[in-house]
């Protein structure tokens, strides 16, 4: 059984940082992507950034990129959001979710197969 375990999240103040991580297992092989989505109320939800377990490849929503770092431990298979520069308009739930299809970081932040329960990430202005 798939299962992607998140932590982190919280309330901090524009300009801070705040680090997610998201624990993954239940698969069978490493040709799959993980990623992180954010939804914020009233609005879809948005892949901002993706990893490939396959290769370490990543993917970038414009919104974020330079601000926020995705990476990824392979020994406890678990990977990281490094959320920097946090301004009040990336407040929302923030999902990790898995893509199994093999197609890479940028077809991952689109769609996915598996997905965490959510986690709370506020910014104040």
């Amino acid at each position: 059984e798939v299962q992607l375990v998140e932590a982190g999240g919280g309330l901090v103040q524009a300009g801070g940082s705040l680090r997610l991580s998201c624990a993954a297992s239940g698969f069978t092989s490493d040709n799959y992507a993980i990623g992180w989505f954010n939804q914020a109320p009233g609005k879809a939800r948005e892949g901002v950034a993706c990893i490939s377990l396959r290769d370490g490849s990543t993917y970038y929503a414009d919104s974020v990129k330079g601000r926020f770092t995705i990476s990824i431990d392979n020994a406890k298979r678990t990977v990281y959001l490094q959320m920097s520069s946090l301004k009040p308009e990336d407040t929302a739930v923030y999902y990790c979710a898995a893509d199994v299809t093999g197609w890479g970081p940028k077809a991952a932040c689109v769609s996915a197969d598996y997905w965490g329960q959510g986690t709370q990430v506020t910014v104040s202005s």
